[in-house]
């Protein structure tokens, strides 16, 4: 499998969890930067926006422009996905729980 699809996978993942741990289940771009630093993936703010966008076509996510900024609000699909109630496609599967 190509490295660039599985770090995408990842890195969405990644970003579905980080929205599903916060009170608001929001997040903006700088903030999940630094989250994916924490997993080695070291991406600019663009290549975050990017992935930002994909998973809001996806129903994954809401964005909203702040600026230079994106905001990233985890809808219920993407919490769905977080839970392992479904899958979506190009989005890394969570680990099962105790996994």
């Amino acid at each position: 499998m190509d490295m660039a699809k599985l770090i995408r996978e990842q890195a969405r993942l990644i970003i579905l969890k980080a929205l599903a741990e916060q009170v608001d289940e929001t997040l903006n771009s700088d903030f999940l930067v630094l989250e994916l630093q924490r997993f080695g993936i070291r991406k600019d703010r663009a290549w975050v926006h990017d992935e930002l966008r994909w998973l809001g076509e996806m129903g994954a996510i809401v964005t909203t422009q702040a600026g230079t900024l994106l905001v990233a609000t985890l809808s219920a699909k993407g919490a769905r996905h977080v839970l392992r109630e479904i899958a979506i496609e190009g989005v890394q599967r969570p680990s099962r729980p105790g996994a």
